[in-house]
């Protein structure tokens, strides 16, 4: 089997959506890598993309029945996952929500298909955990129930404890967290690349002062 993982890490960099250098995350460290997944930005970057999201999700084998993009970035995320799955036969609804509840119109706090059953989230990265704790709070508001969060990319990295994003995930909440690639995945594509072994050292020494290793999906 291909393994998407290190093409997903790819197309980031090819895309520049993974870039690097020195950079300052909120917890004010500074990163040698930088992953904005708000630059897939066109209609081809979004596809690829989604088939990567789909990818992950099929190949993790996690039962659901829907999915749920938590606004903003989460949208485009869910819709176009939506999309690669049915193209992979598996047609699964989804939805999102807005930032304030519409009173009129067809009213209430989501767009879509009716949130019920057991619902994945769709989003970009987890940092402090805010939008993943909102959506478990709204799904489960409508008596449908979370059955796991889906990312992009993980940095595997400790926040203000000893456990990163997604491990604080996992334990305030019960839920699996499958990423499309993490840091590994990075450090296998940096180690393949001959003319990247600054960068791969850079990122090797980032990952021995702040990163933490765990099992995934």
């Amino acid at each position: 089997m291909f393994n998407f993982r290190q093409d997903f890490i790819r197309f980031a960099v090819e895309r520049k959506v993974l870039r690097f250098g020195e950079f300052q995350t909120k917890a004010g460290r500074l990163s040698p890598y930088f992953f904005n997944a708000g630059l897939f930005n066109d209609g081809d970057s979004l596809r690829n993309l989604s088939q990567f999201y789909a990818q992950a999700i099929l190949t993790a084998e996690l039962p659901f029945d829907m999915l749920f993009g938590p606004a903003y970035k989460g949208i485009p995320l869910a819709a176009g996952t939506a999309i690669a799955l049915a193209e992979q036969g598996r047609n699964a609804p989804y939805c999102y929500n807005r930032k304030e509840a519409k009173d009129h119109g067809e009213g209430g706090s989501t767009v879509g298909a009716k949130l019920a059953g057991r619902v994945l989230i769709i989003d970009d990265v987890i940092s402090a955990g805010t939008s993943v704790r909102e959506s478990i709070e709204l799904i489960r508001a409508e008596g449908a129930e979370p059955c796991g969060v889906v990312i992009a990319l993980d940095r595997m990295e400790r926040g203000l404890g000893d456990l990163s994003a997604v491990q604080e995930v996992r334990e305030s909440y019960g839920l699996p967290v499958i990423a499309i690639a993490t840091l590994n995945d990075l450090l296998d594509y940096l180690q393949g690349e001959a003319e990247m072994i600054e960068n791969l050292n850079a990122v090797q020494a980032y990952r021995d002062l702040f990163g933490v290793e765990y099992e995934h999906v």
